[in-house]
């Protein structure tokens, strides 16, 4: 199933309380689970005005129903092709 990398333009989501992060991630979990198991989210890096989602589907077009579903902005959506780390080089 291919993966995605999803950009989320959120001014401030560095500076967003625990509780805050709780309440989003527990939004996300539950249009997930109206959704059912073939889109997966894997993990999220905050950074000062975005977070990076990386998430398992079937297609963009359920990274992206998940995104209007759940009232989170999808800025951007890339299909990851390839990973490499430092053991690539090898």
């Amino acid at each position: 199933m291919p993966k995605y990398l999803i950009e989320r333009e959120i001014p401030g989501a560095g500076d967003l309380k625990p509780e805050e992060l709780q309440a989003v991630s527990q939004k996300s979990c539950g249009v997930l689970k109206e959704m059912g198991p073939q889109i997966q989210w894997v993990e999220s890096y905050v950074t000062g005005d975005k977070v990076y989602c990386v998430y398992i589907a079937p297609d963009e077009a359920a990274v992206r129903e998940h995104a209007e579903r759940g009232g989170f902005p999808a800025n951007r959506v890339s299909e990851v092709k390839r990973m490499i780390d430092p053991t690539t080089a090898e």
